[in-house]
């Protein structure tokens, strides 16, 4: 492995609700002690993307760091696509759904040792219309629910299991989809459509069990109904994909129609409601540092 001289630091302030400065210390002391240059970038929301790359352009740096959770990754892969270097992953967010599919450490000290020796893996990029994916979207219940969680004070599965059943009792589901994908066209009613690229949602959630986050496929997967058992089921993470419960299709590309207007999200942030739904895996890939096996 080549030495590692020089690491960008990207630490979100305000994911989590979580005091980031012990982090920065340890990882500041660590750094100074093996010679290391460190260069820091916190997030403002304000003209970040544009911050990191006039940084990223001036610099050759050989890892880069980010502090956060699953909307601060997303941003961070955008970034990414323009530029060939790894990526380490401290999970400080409300949700690390991604940090979940990667198996990543919990401790600060063995984050950091992911982050500098793991093993590089390229994860798929999705392109859905005109925004990347590299975690999971989706249409309907779960969608409203982030909408829901976001106006709210509650942070965590608290937050999100608190908006569950106001959601379920106020959202219009069944919605109607059609699905083409495979050269096959299907006509489908249900509660939540996800587009995965991952197995987990960012509570922890299995929902993809089949799913590889580098195989160049992603699957389709529509619940057909839930309930408040069946949300539970989800929130804890015990739920296991019933053929009658859900069903799922793996492909590279597809699109799908709504009905009416359905409210959809990406990776954790909520998009609005659309009817139409363009997705295929890119061939341009992101890396990032991830536990040997």
């Amino acid at each position: 492995m080549n030495t590692i001289r020089q690491i960008l630091f990207v630490i979100n302030p305000n994911a989590g609700n979580t005091d980031k400065e012990e982090l920065l210390e340890y990882v500041s002391a660590t750094f100074k002690e093996q010679a290391i240059d460190l260069k820091i970038y916190k997030t403002t929301g304000e003209d970040d993307e544009k911050a990191i790359k006039a940084i990223l352009e001036e610099h050759s740096f050989d890892r880069i760091l980010v502090a956060g959770g699953d909307g601060t990754i997303h941003k961070m892969a955008n970034i990414l696509m323009d530029f060939s270097i790894p990526m380490g992953i401290f999970p400080e967010g409300s949700a690390n759904g991604l940090a979940y599919n990667l198996n990543l450490p919990n401790t600060y000290e063995e984050q950091l040792e992911v982050a500098l020796f793991g093993k590089i893996l390229n994860l798929d990029v999705l392109k859905m219309n005109e925004n990347l994916c590299i975690h999971i979207a989706d249409f309907g219940v779960n969608a409203e629910l982030i909408k829901n969680f976001e106006e709210g004070t509650i942070r965590g599965k608290i937050g999100y299991a608190l908006k569950s059943i106001p959601t379920l009792l106020n959202t219009a589901y069944p919605f109607t989809f059609e699905i083409k994908a495979n050269g096959i066209n299907q006509t489908k009613e249900g509660a939540v459509l996800a587009i995965a690229n991952a197995t987990k949602y960012g509570t922890g959630a299995t929902i993809n069990p089949e799913g590889k986050m580098n195989d160049g496929l992603f699957e389709i997967i529509l619940f057909k109904n839930l309930n408040i058992i069946d949300i539970i089921k989800t929130l804890t993470n015990i739920n296991n994909l019933d053929p009658d419960f859900a069903e799922v299709i793996s492909t590279s590309k597809a699109e799908i129609i709504c009905k009416s207007p359905v409210p959809f999200q990406i990776d954790g942030e909520y998009l609005g409601e659309i009817k139409k739904l363009d997705v295929s895996v890119l061939k341009r890939k992101i890396a990032v540092l991830v536990p040997e096996d």
